[in-house]
Parts: structure tokens; C-alpha cells; sequence
């Protein structure tokens, strides 16, 4: 079983944290540009790829830059029902992130490759780890408590992430996880 997890940046001058998990064993790096995430999926060849990034827009709105229509998609409303704290997708830096998300998931998914959008911050409330705000050392801790191996001293909070991003994609292929949201506007995320 094999599933790779992005923690995307909204921008290719900014590090993506990638994630291979083959079993519990995690590989990490950083990467910038799509083609270099593109082309590291393609040799890797996962079962499924989980990214943290909006990859889908409002019900009703046609473009992130559209006024019209809502801001919340209905797997945000679920998080906010559950008290879990994220950002707007329609606020500031998340424009750019959910742009490139979108592309992103629509060239994987021309590629046949599986795509879900996942949200480490929450995941990892709801398997009662630490996120990275409170400390790296203590989320690799509470990652290597959820059986994940391979993980070492100097990873970035990104890669981190992307740990977290996999790890939730494994959960999906196990059925251990579940869709908040709708079919079309899903965040996949641990059953709590």
C-alpha cells in the first residue's frame, strides 16, 4: 500500500513537502515546481495522492476571484460543525493555494492517479497529536506513535505535514476514513 501526501504551497518558490508511505515507512523531501511533484509521482507511482490544499471551489462560484456565491464549501461547514480550526479558502494566501490545487489535482488525475484533499492541522486533532505549532519534535513524536517509521531529525515542518498527508491517504485506502463534505466538495479525514 502505497500513498503520497502533499503539504502544497501556493506558490513553486515556496517548498512543497512530499511524502511517499509505502506500509508505515515514510521518505520525505521538498520540492518546488509542479513538474518536479508531476514527475516525482509519476517514478513513484502511488496508490493515491492526498494534498493539503483546497482542490475544489464554493458550490456556485466559477473562479476564486468571483464575489458571487459563498465562501464556504460544504467540507468547511463540517469543520467548522466539528470546531476544528482552518482557513477560508477565499481569504488572502488561500486564493493562490486553491488555484494551484485545482491544477494540480486536474493534472494528476490526467496522469490516473487518485486524488483526495486532506487537512493535516485537523487530522492530526482528531488523532490527538500535536501539530507543528506546539513543536516538531512533538508531532514526529505523535506521527512515530501512529506507527509511521523512516522519519528523521532534520525534517521540515512541510515534510511533517505531508507525513500526516499520507498517512490520512493510507487511512482512506484501509476504509478508516471519512468524507466531510459532499462527494463534490470533500476533505477526507481520520475517523475520530
Amino acid at each position: 500500500m502505497t500513498a503520497l501526501g502533499l503539504d502544497l504551497a501556493g506558490v513553486e518558490t515556496r517548498p512543497t513537502g512530499y511524502c511517499l508511505l509505502k506500509k508505515a515507512t515514510a521518505k520525505t523531501l521538498l520540492l518546488y515546481r509542479d513538474t518536479e511533484i508531476l514527475n516525482a509521482a509519476q517514478e513513484d507511482k502511488p496508490e493515491i495522492v492526498a494534498i493539503d490544499a483546497p482542490l475544489t471551489l464554493p458550490p456556485g462560484r466559477r473562479t476564486i476571484e468571483e464575489r458571487t456565491g459563498g465562501h464556504l464549501r460544504p467540507c468547511d461547514e463540517e469543520l467548522l460543525r466539528r470546531r476544528i480550526r482552518f482557513f477560508p479558502i477565499t481569504l488572502g494566501p488561500m486564493r493562490k493555494l486553491t488555484v494551484r490545487g485545482i491544477a494540480l489535482k486536474t493534472s494528476l488525475q490526467a496522469s490516473g492517479f487518485k486524488v483526495i484533499e486532506v487537512y493535516p492541522g485537523g487530522a492530526q486533532d482528531i488523532l490527538h497529536i500535536p501539530r507543528k505549532q506546539r513543536g516538531l519534535e512533538l508531532l514526529k513524536e505523535g506521527l512515530a506513535s501512529l506507527g509511521l517509521t523512516g522519519l528523521t531529525e532534520n525534517q521540515s515542518d512541510h515534510e511533517l505535514d505531508a507525513a500526516t498527508c499520507a498517512y490520512v491517504g493510507k487511512l482512506y485506502l484501509e476504509g478508516k476514513a471519512c468524507l466531510y463534505g459532499t462527494e463534490d466538495h470533500a476533505i477526507i479525514m481520520p475517523r475520530g
